[in-house]
C-alpha cells in the first residue's frame, strides 16, 4: 500500500489475510494526531504513549465492530478520548490533592518533562486547559489545536452541535479569565 486512502484500508479490514496490514496503516496514519490530542489531555510524554497504546490494543481487539459509518479518525478519537477519561478519573480517584496543589502538579509535570519545550506562557495557558471541566477540555482540543468542525466533534462525543458550541464558549471565557490572573 502506498498513499493512505480510508475507502481501501476498510475495505482490506474486511479480508481475514489482510486485516493486520490494514491496521498497520491505520496505526503508521492516525499515530501522531492521537498522540498530540491524548498528550494535551494528560500532559506527560509517558502517560500518553501508555494511553495511545491502549487506544490502538482497544481499537483492534473490536475492529470487527466498525462498519464504516464513521470515519476512521472519528472512532479513533472517540476510543481515544474515553481512554483519557479512564485515565484522568483513575488518577483523580487516587489522588487528595486540593485544587492548588493539583495545579501545581500540572506545572511540576510540565517542567520535568524532557519533551515539552515551552515557555512560561505556554505553561500557563496548558494550565489553564487543565483547570477546565473535563468535557470543556476536550471541546476545546478537538476545536482550537484540531481545528475541527463542531459537527466532527458531535461525532465523537456523542453531544449536539449547540451543545458544542455553548461548551467552547465557556471554556475560551474561563481560559481568558485564568490568563488574565497568571500573566
Amino acid at each position: 500500500m502506498s498513499k493512505y486512502n480510508e475507502k481501501e484500508i476498510i475495505c482490506l479490514l474486511q479480508d481475514a489475510n489482510r486485516q493486520r496490514e490494514a491496521f498497520e496503516a491505520i496505526v503508521k496514519e492516525y499515530s501522531e494526531q492521537l498522540y498530540w490530542q491524548i498528550r494535551r489531555l494528560v500532559l506527560s510524554h509517558d502517560d500518553a504513549n501508555d494511553i495511545l497504546q491502549n487506544t490502538f490494543i482497544k481499537a483492534w481487539s473490536n475492529i470487527e465492530y466498525f462498519r464504516g459509518d464513521a470515519k476512521m479518525s472519528t472512532w479513533l478519537y472517540r476510543i481515544a478520548l474515553n481512554e483519557c477519561l479512564t485515565y484522568v478519573n483513575k488518577q483523580q480517584a487516587n489522588n487528595t490533592l486540593s485544587i492548588d496543589d493539583a495545579d501545581m502538579e500540572v506545572v511540576n509535570q510540565l517542567e520535568s518533562d524532557l519533551y515539552f519545550d515551552g515557555d512560561e506562557t505556554q505553561k500557563v495557558f496548558l494550565r489553564a486547559i487543565h483547570s477546565l471541566p473535563e468535557k470543556q477540555q476536550m471541546v476545546f482540543n478537538l476545536k482550537y489545536f484540531k481545528e475541527m468542525k463542531y459537527e466532527e466533534i458531535s461525532e465523537i462525543l456523542g453531544t449536539s452541535v449547540g451543545a458544542l458550541k455553548a461548551s467552547y464558549h465557556h471554556a475560551v471565557k474561563k481560559i481568558e479569565t485564568f490568563l488574565e490572573k497568571h500573566l
